[in-house]
């Protein structure tokens, strides 16, 4: 797979011109994070030190969130390795949804629109929940479900994926189209041309569900605004 700064001189083209900005966090503690419904702590996993994140003890509803505090994105590319499996005591029915939320509102955190994975999904004997392994939603507006039975098979696809192990995702943003590539894939799991909230800018998000123990490291993303 091309290197992220190779990525950045396709993202100066893909925003017109307009000078890149690029931002690197580690995320090995929770400074400079902005923590909703969430906890957070540097832990290492398989031998790599990153982030673990999983909904705050006193959780009780709502989305489940960490923002990048001073994240201001619009158009450009997001790379990151992220790990998801359902947390302990989950419903069997969890699949350690966990992703990244771009172009958060950052007066209302709940809108957004976000790439997940369903790491449990990938290697199901069933062929239909493995189709369901990757996912585009757009809070609060088009959650899965209603993209699932409004447009089947549009806003979601498969990809090979083991729970609870790293894997890096890149995404890809201009205008109201944004692209998924997973892992070393040359070619992306997930085309997604009319972004639900059209052209915005918001803040990044490390995203998952409530039912999920998630771990994130080395976020990096570049922006043209």
């Amino acid at each position: 797979m091309r290197t992220f700064f190779s990525y950045l001189v396709a993202t100066v083209l893909l925003v017109q011109g307009l000078p890149a900005q690029v931002v690197e966090h580690s995320l090995d503690s929770a400074e400079g994070l902005h923590l909703i419904n969430v906890k957070a702590e540097a832990v290492e996993l398989d031998g790599l030190e990153g982030l673990r994140v999983t909904r705050a003890d006193d959780y009780s509803e709502g989305g489940t969130i960490a923002l990048i505090e001073g994240s201001n994105f619009g158009n450009g590319v997001i790379e990151i390795e992220l790990a998801g499996e359902p947390a302990t005591g989950a419903d069997p029915n969890m699949r350690g949804f966990v992703g990244i939320a771009f172009r958060v509102d950052p007066e209302d955190p709940d809108r957004y629109e976000c790439f997940y994975l369903r790491p449990t999904n990938a290697r199901a004997d069933n062929q239909l929940r493995r189709n369901h392994s990757v996912q585009y939603v757009s809070h609060p507006e088009y959650p899965w479900y209603r993209l699932r039975e409004e447009s089947p098979g549009m806003y979601e696809s498969y990809v090979d994926l083991v729970a609870g192990e790293w894997t890096s995702i890149r995404i890809e943003v201009k205008g109201t189209t944004a692209v998924l590539y997973v892992g070393e894939a040359e070619q992306p799991v997930l085309i997604v041309k009319d972004l639900k909230h059209g052209e915005s800018v918001g803040q990044i998000g490390l995203w998952l569900h409530e039912s999920t123990l998630a771990h994130f490291r080395n976020l990096r993303f570049a922006t043209g605004g």
